[in-house]
């Protein structure tokens, strides 16, 4: 068999960088393993075609795999969609059981988002971003700057996987109180669980690290926010939509939210990973987000360093050989894997 087709979707230049090293392994672009194809479009009922002749499509966050790009990918002869990302909420994972599989990356760097969460935090607290724009200016005063300790202050964390608990690690050697809320707590780990309702009315820091699902969709709303202490900091590393971002404007507004930290936002797909510095953004809400004092959006970055982009690029191609070499991959997802309660999936046959 000759070399598989890879259709490299929503691809950039730090994209092409490591997965060409991890492709060719340091042995030079004829020895490279997979051919792959780069395209900067993001996969779409508008673009599947750029996929045809493909043995499997790589795709990111943004990547729209609906019920009819999940036919039209099967119907060219697709067998694989691997996601070089951990979330998938953005493929419809259940129309495509019994038709393509999917592959993921379930853990990249943990470290990476964990150290992102606290770097917004204490970007925001400390007004280190306005302390630095004055000084650019010679303007050293420092009104206006005043901060608050972290030591001593309760952090609430909702989801603890792998960077929920690294962040709460990182919370726990700055002397914070850590709460946490999970479906599914781990086990013996330490973490004192609390519902929901206690960790909106106890936490001065409000941190999301869990997957975004139609039950958590919007977690945060007028609703929950009123329960909140006044002047609670939230940070979202997650997903967008953990977050019904309007009413948060709302909260904002009303002194109700003192500050908000987002890598991740509820519309981000038309907007983020593209240059508009010459435009004009359609985006009111974002518009109205970014011109707060007291919020920071920084544009899915929370992923992105070198150690991270090297595993995802490793474990992608990994994943994409052991499903072609063997028929198996421990990082396989479908809709009963979603759903632990249907799941009983030892990953040691193929989902379907």
């Amino acid at each position: 068999m000759g070399k598989l087709n890879i259709a490299f979707f929503d691809a950039k230049e730090y994209d092409r960088q490591s997965f060409i090293r991890s492709n060719e392994g340091g042995n030079g672009p004829d020895n490279a393993e997979f051919d792959i194809r780069y395209y900067e479009a993001r996969l779409s009922s508008d673009t599947y075609k750029l996929a045809e002749g493909c043995d499997a499509v790589c795709v990111f966050v943004n990547d729209d795999i609906n019920s009819f790009v999940i036919d039209k990918l099967s119907e060219m002869g697709v067998k694989l969609i691997a996601l070089r990302c951990a979330g998938y909420n953005n493929v419809d994972i259940e129309y495509a059981y019994g038709k393509i599989h999917v592959v993921r990356v379930p853990a990249y760097s943990p470290y990476a988002v964990a150290e992102h969460a606290m770097a917004l935090l204490l970007t925001s607290i400390r007004r280190i971003h306005k302390a630095y724009i004055r000084t650019k200016d010679f303007n050293f005063s420092l009104n206006g700057l005043t901060g608050f300790d972290l030591h001593g202050k309760t952090v609430g964390v909702i989801g603890t996987g792998k960077i929920g608990r690294i962040f709460i690690d990182i919370c726990r050697g700055f002397g914070m109180q850590v709460i946490a809320y999970d479906k599914f707590p781990a086990k013996d780990s330490g973490i004192e669980y609390v519902t929901l309702d206690e960790l909106w009315e106890r936490s001065d820091v409000i941190s999301l690290h869990c997957p975004l699902t139609d039950e958590n969709r919007h977690m945060i709303n007028s609703e929950s926010m009123e329960k909140m202490k006044k002047g609670v900091v939230i940070i979202n590393t997650s997903r967008g939509a953990l977050i019904d971002t309007e009413a948060l404007v709302e909260g904002i507004k009303l002194r109700k939210i003192g500050a908000a930290c987002l890598d991740v936002y509820e519309e981000e797909s038309d907007v983020f990973f593209h240059d508009y510095s010459n435009h004009i953004v359609n985006d009111d809400v974002l518009a109205r987000l970014i011109s707060m004092p007291n919020v920071i959006v920084t544009s899915h970055q929370a992923f992105l360093t070198n150690e991270a982009l090297s595993n995802i690029a490793d474990t992608t191609l990994q994943n994409i050989r052991d499903f072609f070499s063997t028929g198996l991959c421990a990082n396989e997802v479908c809709y009963k894997c979603a759903n632990i309660s249907k799941c009983n999936q030892k990953h040691e046959q193929k989902c379907f």
